[in-house]
């Protein structure tokens, strides 16, 4: 008897019709002998339906109060699966995060899971019972509910894989692998069997959705095997694992993230110090910085441009207005319409050249490049977001065809 983990989207379970079918695979991995815990997202849109609703109500609310109200969408998703598959026959109990054992850290909408009381989970297995989770959701030192941030549901079900020594984890989504490239927006993407930990890390991290970096960073650690595939069809997936039988290609892949906005220090003084004490404040307020360039000093000043994601733009701004008083900076401007366009490949350091094709495809598209950054698995340049679908289709020619 084996232990399998299953995590469902919320385009998976968005409507009646789509929580009985995921009831089905659910309950046929039960018939065949296995233990069962399945971790769920909240249906469709209603995150971002609560979202407006707090909008609605107060145009800044406190993390601590949208914590509050965005763990509801889960917990209308496990009650529904859990009816589904008890119409069905079957053993089930739907558990909050907080009743599944997550205990996190107290940084409310992206919180860290600090540990996992597994003592419940295993009491409704040895029951016999099927066990539904609600994913993204935790609990703190205070016993107040805490999120763990968009995509947190793969991160749950990872977490839940590690701690319970499960065979598998499946990640079920609306598209039934790994592609090149997203193949509802770029054509001739290509679905890969197997891909590396580290290369997935860098799609995901890159703009990816098809799983949370945070997941696969864990899945890494605790060398989770994972499988992504579709809820909708019956077929293998794409498996995610440290080493692949596959002889490595250059490029494995073509990101797209949208949601970036970069901040630029215009003016600043030409001193040492001036950069540690930014960005350790921007540490300070929890802000996860991405591409960072700093001009070459004149007349005794310099500028600093990075980018944070959309979410985390009012958090960088706080964190500098909180230092006017250590550092001079002459203006800061914010821009929230560039989008970063990004090929992933573990073979691209030993290969020269990589970087000069990439940038061809987009001159031939007549796309201007605004900021560049490169790893030894990954390049990545900031664009116009009007252009970054242009611009993912060309890069994707390049070198996919």
């Amino acid at each position: 008897m084996a232990l399998i983990v299953k995590k469902f989207g919320g385009s998976s379970v968005k409507d009646a019709e789509h929580v009985k079918n995921v009831a089905g695979i659910i309950v046929d991995e039960y018939k065949s002998g296995n233990n069962v815990i399945v971790v769920v997202s909240a249906q469709g849109d209603t995150t971002d339906d609560l979202i407006e609703k707090a909008k609605e109500i107060s145009p800044n609310p406190t993390k601590r109060e949208m914590d509050m109200l965005l763990t509801a969408g889960e917990q209308i998703s496990i009650s529904l699966l859990a009816m589904a598959i008890e119409t069905m026959g079957c053993p089930v109990i739907s558990l909050l995060g907080w009743q599944a054992g997550f205990n996190t850290d107290s940084h409310h909408g992206i919180a860290r899971i600090k540990k996992i009381n597994t003592e419940r989970m295993k009491t409704e297995l040895a029951k016999g019972n099927i066990i539904i989770v609600a994913g993204f959701q935790g609990i703190n030192k205070y016993d107040d509910l805490t999120t763990l941030g968009r995509g947190g549901s793969d991160t749950s079900a990872v977490a839940i894989a590690a701690a319970m020594s499960a065979d598998r984890c499946q990640i079920y989504t609306d598209v039934d692998g790994v592609y090149t490239a997203d193949p509802r927006k770029v054509k001739g993407a290509v679905k890969m069997d197997e891909v590396q930990y580290d290369e997935m890390l860098e799609m995901a991290t890159l703009g990816a959705q098809v799983l949370n970096n945070r997941s696969v960073e864990m899945a890494k650690k605790y060398n989770v095997e994972l499988e992504v595939l579709s809820s909708l069809e019956r077929k293998p997936g794409t498996i995610i694992k440290e080493h692949t039988k596959m002889e490595k290609t250059l490029i494995r892949g073509v990101a797209k993230d949208t949601s970036v906005t970069t901040i630029s220090l215009v003016g600043l003084n030409d001193k040492p110090g001036v950069a540690f004490k930014l960005f350790n404040k921007l540490a300070q307020y929890n802000v996860n910085v991405d591409i960072i360039l700093q001009s070459v000093g004149r007349d005794g000043t310099k500028d600093i441009t990075f980018t944070v994601s959309h979410e985390q733009c009012d958090d960088a701004l706080k964190a500098i207005d909180a230092m006017k008083d250590v550092f001079e900076c002459k203006e800061v401007k914010t821009n929230n319409s560039m989008s970063k366009i990004s090929i992933v490949g573990a073979g691209m350091e030993t290969n020269p050249g990589v970087a000069a094709k990439m940038f061809e495809a987009l001159y031939d598209k007549d796309i201007n490049i605004h900021m560049i950054s490169t790893s030894e698995t990954k390049i990545s340049v900031l664009i116009d977001t009007e252009l970054a679908d242009r611009a993912v289709q060309a890069v994707h020619d390049a070198f996919i065809g």
